[in-house]
């Protein structure tokens, strides 16, 4: 029986190793719109947006890459589409990859990596949106897998939509 770490022609597969080294705030923005405008709607039925989008680019060192979760949670009350807060968060992460395939590296970067950063992101959100006059808000888990899918299929839209460039 091989041994799981071999290819068919025997040869040892790569060993792939993450590693994160530095997790950080890049930018931190929240808005308690209720606050600011002074209303107090009795009536209050929070509807809550949550975007996000994600970044990653090679670091000057060897197998080192930046990946950035940027998440924009907006909530609005359900009753009169007033907003009631807006919380923007660019949280990054350093990581260090090594053993992934060259043709797998931008799937690996986009899924992998924010999964690793993602119970971070949450608890700063729950955090902020408490300390910003809100209950704790905990965002649902993130389908890093299904975004990453859905942005692929969005850009192959895109570039069978848009014409050639005449030469």
């Amino acid at each position: 029986m091989a041994d799981e770490n071999e290819t068919e022609n025997g040869a040892a597969a790569p060993q792939v190793k993450m590693q994160a080294l530095a997790q950080y705030i890049r930018d931190l923005s929240f808005e308690n719109v209720v606050a600011q405008k002074g209303s107090s709607s009795a009536e209050v039925q929070p509807d809550i947006q949550v975007g996000v989008n994600l970044d990653a680019r090679q670091r000057p060192q060897a197998n080192t890459y930046d990946v950035i979760a940027k998440f924009k949670i907006t909530s609005t009350n359900k009753a009169n589409n007033e907003t009631l807060f807006v919380l923007e968060l660019e949280y990054g992460g350093v990581f260090f990859v090594e053993g992934v395939p060259p043709d797998q590296l931008h799937p690996f970067l986009l899924i992998e990596c924010p999964r690793l950063l993602f119970p971070f992101v949450r608890r700063i959100i729950s955090d902020v949106t408490q300390d910003g006059g809100f209950p704790a808000l905990n965002i649902d888990n993130v389908d890093f897998l299904a975004l990453y899918r859905s942005e692929m299929a969005r850009r192959a839209q895109l570039a069978a939509a848009t014409p050639a460039a005449s030469a």
